[in-house]
């Protein structure tokens, strides 16, 4: 009977493999793996082994190049774009609910490309995450966080643009400061809650065949998903992007079905830009977010994952863009503002 030698100051973790060469009175080769899936500790952050499709994933030039020169621009683009924003919204203020709103957002995308370099860093290191476990999960809650909090607030400017237009007498009745800043709470609240199971969840995970620690790029194969899991996911998707991009759809429709003057042209523009964030930054990212769990949950098959990874990185341009956003609803104001001058001093003559 062979006998496998006893192995000191080697973790768990470490004998997953044990070569042949340790079985004593046999000449062939022999591969012998234990399969610990079911008395892995939950904090245990090491895998087995990773598909071919994962592996492939991880050490292109499409992950250690591509992505973070995309999460790059963000940053070289979303931080001083923002930081002009929240300027102009400081020092020169003219609609307060307005503002408050913009704000909001202007500082989420802030706190989403100050948190970025992390990720810069990870990509360009071979997708190797030095930072810890701690660090990974408030990394990827920060990531998550800023897409649906830009959906909604989107959603909230748009509902805001919505009401002044077309229910203009309800609009003027409205104590719009105090709304604005209840929204504003409400999102933020939301957003939080909904980014707690991300705080709480395994989010690194040590890849042996590589010999990296990956983060949120990767999930244990040894670990099927839960229910909760897969209904939190599926759930975020439905309620932080399908819902908000029907609401905005109906709030621009009506908009444009409602004006009869020269800003109909500019709220064209307005829905063009708003719908283009969506398709480049939220659309690829939550569909194939939604396919994705529902074949991992029902089929047990993962691979969109690297697809989904690749969406999510555009999402990180939504802060790139939503500064001309504002600007372009400014032109707005300034037309608007010019247009009811001229109509005053007509009617004087």
């Amino acid at each position: 009977m062979s006998l496998i030698k006893t192995f000191r100051g080697i973790s768990a973790r470490d004998y997953d493999y044990i070569p042949p060469y340790v079985i004593e009175g046999e000449t062939t080769t022999i591969h012998i793996r234990e399969h610990k899936c079911s008395s892995k500790k939950s904090n245990d952050s090491t895998l087995t082994e990773v598909n071919n499709t994962t592996l492939e994933y991880l050490t292109s030039s499409l992950s250690t190049k591509l992505i973070p020169a995309i999460y790059l621009s963000a940053v070289l683009l979303g931080v001083p774009s923002n930081a002009i924003i929240l300027w102009m919204l400081v020092f020169r203020i003219r609609s307060v609910c307005t503002a408050i709103l913009y704000t909001n957002l202007a500082v989420s995308d802030l706190l989403f490309c100050i948190m970025l370099p992390f990720k810069i860093a990870y990509h360009i290191n071979g997708n190797n995450w030095i930072f810890g476990e701690t660090m990974c999960r408030t990394t990827t809650a920060v990531f998550y966080g800023n897409m649906y909090c830009s959906i909604l607030l989107l959603t909230c400017i748009s509902i805001s643009r919505y009401v002044a237009i077309v229910h203009p007498f309800t609009y003027k009745r409205l104590p719009k400061r105090a709304y604005a800043i209840m929204v504003c709470a409400t999102v933020w609240t939301i957003v939080f809650l909904y980014m707690l199971p991300l705080c709480i969840m395994q989010q690194s995970y040590y890849v042996k065949q590589l010999g990296i620690y990956t983060c949120h790029d990767v999930h244990n194969a040894c670990e099927t998903i839960s229910s909760f899991q897969f209904y939190y996911y599926v759930s975020l998707a439905i309620f932080g992007f399908l819902i908000p991009l029907a609401a905005i759809v109906f709030c621009y429709v009506s908009i444009i079905r409602t004006l009869k003057t020269h800003e109909w042209f500019w709220y064209v523009k307005v829905s063009l830009l708003i719908l283009t964030i969506f398709a480049i930054c939220f659309v690829p990212s939550n569909i194939i977010l939604i396919i994705h769990h529902i074949n991992y949950y029902y089929y047990k098959t993962d691979g969109l994952y690297s697809f989904y990874l690749i969406a999510l990185c555009l999402s990180s341009l939504n802060s790139c863009l939503d500064p001309f956003l504002y600007f372009l609803m400014s032109k707005i104001r300034s037309q608007s503002n010019i247009y009811l001058t001229m109509v005053k001093i007509s009617r004087e003559k």
